[in-house]
C-alpha cells in the first residue's frame, strides 16, 4: 500500500471509537530523540525510516496512510523489539481505535475496505499485542472491548461472523454452558484462505486461523490476564465457554496457550465464581485434562502433576459423585505406581500436591487399598520430616513450602480416619469402619506412629518462629495442621505441645488482633482451597483461633497446660473472640444469622476455666467484660431457633459465673437482669408442659438440638440452683417470670421426666429454691401435699428436703 492509493474506509465500531492523531506540542522533538536513542539495534538509516513512519502517522491524513505506515514499521522492527517510548508514540498515533476498527471491518465481512479479511484481523491483532506490551494500554476500555471478538476467533477459528458473534452474546447472558458455535447452515467445506457465503442476506467469510493470528490474540488475552483485575475481566467477557470450545474443537493454539490461558483463570480467586458460572463446562474440560493425564507417558505425567490441580474445583463446591468421582478414580490409578516409583523431591511435591488436591475433593475412598493409602501418609511424613527438621534459621524455598503444604493436607485427612479407627478399636470394635476401607488395627498404628514423628518435626519448626514471621502464609499452613492434629489426638506429644502453647496462644491473638498482614495470608487461603471457618467464606484474622479452639478445649480441662493457658491470658483472649464473632453475627442481621459451632467451642473452654479456675472469676477483669456481652447477646438470641445451642452456652456460661458472685448490696444491675431474666425463658421453653398424663417430652425447638443443648441445659439448671444461693433476689425473679409455676404445674400433670439426668438437675434447683426462698417453699409444699402423683410425686430428695416423706 502507497500514498497514492485511495483512502482505506474502515467500519466505525461504535461508541468505543476515538479520533486518532495527537497535538504535537513543543516536546514532540525531545520524546523523539529520546526514542531514537532507546531503540538499541537498529542502523542510522532503519531510525531514520523508523522517525519517517512515526511522523507520517502522527500527520496521517486517511487510513491508507496509516495502515502503510504502520506495514513499515512492522517490517522494520517487530513489536517485540519496540520499546516503550516508540509503543507509546504509536498509541498517541493511532490509538487503540484503528486495531479496533480493523476487526470490525474484518468480521463484517465489509469489502469497502480494499483489504482482504485476513490482512485486517493480522494487522489488527498484531498492532494490538503491540500495544498491550505496556499495562496502562492493555487495560484501556477500547481494547477490553474488542477481547469478546478475540475469543470468538479463537474458539470458531474460520467459521466467524457477525450472527456467530450475537449468538456467543446472547448465549453468553442466558445460557453459559453452551458455546458460541455455528448452526451448520451454509458452512463451506472449503480450506481455502477466504470464502464468503451469504445466508438470509447476511455476509459470512471464512479466513485461515493461522499461528501468527491465534499467537497476537492470545498474547492480547494473557496481557490482560495479568492485570490485576484481568481474570474477573476476561471472566465477565465470556473466555471460559469461549476457550473450552477452542480446545474441544482443536483451534490452532488451543492446547499450547488456551489451556494455559484457563489455567490461569482457574487457578486464582476466579475459580469458584467460573465453576459457579460454567459448571458443565468446566466439568467437561476436567474429563479431557484427566484423560490426558491418565494416557500420557511417564514423564509427561509428572509434568501434567503440576497443572492437572488448577483445573480441580473447590472442595466446597456442590458436586456429587457421579460428577467428579470417575475423574478422580481415572487419576488416582494413574498416580498410584507414581507414587510407589523412585523420585526426586523436584519430582515428588507436584505428585503429592496433586494427591492433596484429589483427597480434599473426594476423601480416601477411591485412593487404593489400604496398603496405598499407608504409603501415601508415609511419603508425606517422611517429606515433613525432611523438610522441617533443618537446623534453626534455614530458609525454605517456595517450592519446598507448597510441598509440605500439601503433605499436611495429606496427614489431616489421615490423622481423622487413623485416631476414629484407634478410638473404635479400644472400644472393643472386632472390625471399625472408617474411609479407609478395610484398615487393619495394626495399619492403624502405623499411620499413628509416622504422624507422631512428623508432628514432633512440625512442633519443633514453630518453636523457631519469631513475631516477624507471624505473617508468613507457611507458618499459617503449619500452625493450621498441627491444631487439626491437636483436635484429634490429645495423648500424644503432652510436654511438647505444653511448652509450645505460649507461642500458639501469641500467634493466634496477633492474628486476631491484625498485627500481622492479611492480605498474603487470605492470597493463601484462597489459593490452596482452605475456608476461613466454619462458615467458610473469606479469610479474617479469627480464623487462626478458630482452629485452635478444640485443641483449647481439651487442653483446658488438664491441669499442667490450663496453668500456662492462664498464665498467658488465654480467658481474655476468649472474651475478645467473642465478642468480635458475636459483632460479625448481629452485622448480618435478621434471617441471614447463620451458626457459627466456633463460638460455641469458645464459650465451652471458658466453662473449663470457670469450672476448673473458680477464682479467677473474681480476679480477671475479662470476665466482667464477659457478663456485658452475655447480658446483650442471649435476649437477642430468645427467639433464634437455629441458635439455639450458642444460647444455652451463653445461659450456662453466665449461669456458672453467676453462682459464684456475691449478691449485690446496691439494687440489681439493669444488665444482670436481663440476663437472669432470660436465662429463665430458655429453660422455661426446654420442656413441653403440654405433653399431657404421658412422661414429659423435650419442646419442639429444643428436640432437634437436645444431644447437643441438653447437657448444657442440666447443667445450667444445677448452676441455677448455684446463683440462688449465692443471690437470693433470684427467687423474686423464679416467681415473676413464671418458672417456677411453669415447672411445678409440668411435673404435676405428667408422669415422668425424659432421663434420670434431667430428673436430677431439675431436682437440685428445686432444693435449692425451696430452702433459699419461703414463698417459693411454700408453693412447691402446696402442690407436693395436694396428693400430686406425677413426677413432682418420685422427686424424694426434694420430698424429703421438704419433711412430707
Amino acid at each position: 500500500m502507497a500514498e497514492g492509493t485511495h483512502a482505506a474506509k474502515l467500519d466505525d465500531p461504535g461508541s468505543d471509537s476515538q479520533h486518532r492523531g495527537v497535538e504535537r506540542g513543543e516536546g514532540e522533538g525531545v520524546e523523539q530523540e529520546k526514542a531514537r536513542l532507546a531503540i538499541d539495534g537498529l542502523s542510522a538509516a532503519q531510525r531514520e525510516v523508523l522517525e519517517r513512519c512515526l511522523h507520517t502517522l502522527t500527520h496521517a491524513k486517511n487510513d491508507s496512510h496509516t495502515l502503510a505506515a504502520l506495514l513499515l514499521i512492522t517490517r522494520l522492527c517487530p513489536a517485540g523489539q519496540l520499546d516503550s517510548v516508540t509503543l507509546r508514540r504509536i498509541f498517541e498515533a493511532v490509538g487503540l481505535s484503528l486495531p479496533a476498527r480493523l476487526l470490525v471491518t474484518a468480521v463484517r465481512g465489509s469489502d469497502s475496505s480494499g483489504l482482504p479479511p485476513e490482512e485486517l484481523l493480522s494487522l489488527g491483532t498484531a498492532l494490538l499485542a503491540a500495544l498491550t506490551t505496556d499495562p496502562e494500554m492493555a487495560a484501556h476500555p477500547q481494547l477490553l472491548a474488542t477481547i469478546p471478538l478475540l475469543l470468538g476467533l479463537l474458539a470458531n477459528g474460520s467459521k466467524w461472523s457477525p450472527e456467530i458473534q450475537a449468538q456467543h452474546q446472547t448465549r453468553q447472558g442466558m445460557e453459559p454452558d453452551q458455546p458460541s458455535h455455528t448452526n451448520g447452515k451454509a458452512e463451506s467445506s472449503q480450506t481455502g484462505s477466504e470464502e464468503c457465503t451469504t445466508e438470509n442476506g447476511a455476509s459470512h467469510f471464512e479466513v485461515q486461523l493461522d499461528e501468527a493470528l491465534a499467537a497476537d490474540c492470545y498474547q492480547i488475552l494473557f496481557t490482560v490476564c495479568a492485570l490485576p483485575q484481568g481474570p474477573e475481566l476476561l471472566l465477565s467477557r465470556g473466555a471460559i465457554p469461549s476457550l473450552c470450545w477452542a480446545l474441544e474443537k482443536k483451534q490452532t493454539l488451543s492446547h499450547e496457550k488456551g489451556l494455559t490461558l484457563l489455567g490461569a483463570l482457574l487457578s486464582g480467586k476466579t475459580r469458584d465464581k467460573a465453576w459457579r458460572k460454567h459448571p458443565k463446562k468446566l466439568l467437561s474440560l476436567l474429563a479431557s485434562v484427566a484423560q490426558d493425564f491418565c494416557q500420557a507417558t511417564d514423564h509427561t505425567q509428572l509434568d501434567m502433576c503440576a497443572v492437572v490441580p488448577q483445573f480441580l474445583p473447590s472442595p466446597s463446591g456442590t458436586w456429587t459423585d457421579a460428577d467428579l468421582k470417575p475423574k478422580v478414580v481415572c487419576m488416582w490409578a494413574a498416580l498410584r505406581p507414581i507414587l510407589q516409583a523412585k523420585l526426586t523431591p523436584v519430582q515428588l511435591g507436584p505428585v503429592l500436591v496433586l494427591s492433596a488436591c484429589l483427597l480434599d475433593l473426594c476423601g480416601w475412598e477411591p485412593v487404593g487399598p489400604p496398603k496405598f493409602c499407608c504409603l501415601l501418609v508415609n511419603r508425606a511424613c517422611v517429606e515433613v520430616r525432611m523438610g522441617l527438621e533443618e537446623p534453626p534459621g534455614t530458609e525454605l524455598s517456595p517450592q519446598l513450602q507448597q510441598t509440605l503444604t500439601a503433605c499436611y493436607r495429606v496427614m489431616e485427612a489421615a490423622m481423622e480416619q487413623a485416631c476414629s479407627h484407634q478410638g473404635e478399636a479400644r472400644q472393643g470394635d472386632v472390625q471399625p469402619q472408617t474411609a479407609i476401607t478395610g484398615l487393619s488395627l495394626q495399619q492403624s498404628r502405623q499411620v499413628l506412629r509416622v504422624l507422631e514423628e512428623a508432628f514432633s518435626a512440625v512442633i519443633y519448626h514453630l518453636q523457631q518462629v519469631d513475631t516477624s514471621r507471624y505473617g508468613d502464609p507457611f507458618i499459617f499452613a503449619t500452625f493450621r495442621s498441627l491444631c487439626a492434629w491437636l483436635a484429634e489426638e490429645t495423648s500424644c506429644l503432652k510436654e511438647e505441645v505444653t511448652a509450645l502453647l505460649p507461642f500458639l496462644i501469641d500467634y493466634a491473638r496477633s492474628q486476631l488482633q491484625g498485627e500481622s498482614p492479611e492480605k498474603d495470608l487470605a492470597n493463601w487461603m484462597s489459593e490452596m482451597s482452605v475456608t476461613g471457618s466454619s462458615q467458610g467464606g473469606a479469610w479474617t484474622g479469627k480464623d487462626a483461633l478458630r482452629y485452635l479452639l478444640p485443641a483449647l478445649c481439651h487442653l483446658s480441662a488438664e491441669d499442667a497446660p490450663r496453668k500456662v493457658l492462664l498464665s498467658v491470658d488465654t480467658p481474655a483472649l476468649l472474651v475478645t473472640f467473642l465478642t468480635q464473632a458475636w459483632g460479625d453475627l448481629q452485622a448480618k442481621g435478621g434471617a441471614a444469622l447463620v451458626r457459627d459451632p466456633s463460638m460455641e467451642t469458645a464459650c465451652s473452654a471458658l466453662l473449663n476455666f470457670i469450672v476448673t479456675e473458680p477464682e479467677c472469676v473474681g480476679k480477671d477483669p475479662c470476665f466482667k467484660a464477659l457478663e456485658a456481652l452475655l447480658s446483650d447477646a442471649l435476649p437477642v438470641l430468645l427467639h433464634k431457633p437455629r441458635l439455639l445451642v450458642l444460647a444455652a452456652n451463653l445461659c450456662t456460661l453466665g449461669l456458672m459465673i453467676g453462682r459464684l458472685k456475691p449478691a449485690p448490696k446496691a439494687p440489681v444491675e439493669a444488665g444482670q437482669r436481663r440476663f437472669f431474666s432470660t436465662a429463665l425463658r430458655i429453660l422455661r421453653g426446654a420442656l413441653d408442659s403440654t405433653s399431657g398424663p404421658g412422661p414429659v417430652r423435650v419442646s419442639p425447638a429444643w428436640e432437634e438440638w437436645w444431644d447437643e443443648a441438653g447437657e448444657l441445659w442440666r447443667l445450667g439448671l444445677q448452676a441455677l440452683g448455684g446463683c440462688v444461693k449465692a443471690q437470693p433476689w433470684i427467687c423474686t425473679l423464679l416467681r415473676e417470670e413464671g418458672w417456677l409455676s411453669h415447672t411445678l404445674s409440668m411435673l404435676g400433670s405428667c408422669s415422668a421426666l425424659p432421663d434420670p439426668h434431667t430428673q436430677a438437675a431439675l431436682e437440685e434447683a428445686l432444693c435449692a429454691v425451696a430452702l433459699q426462698c419461703p414463698l417459693c417453699r411454700q408453693d412447691i409444699s402446696t402442690l407436693v401435699k395436694c396428693g400430686a402423683n406425677g413426677a413432682l410425686g418420685s422427686l424424694g430428695t426434694l420430698r424429703k428436703s421438704l419433711g412430707t416423706t
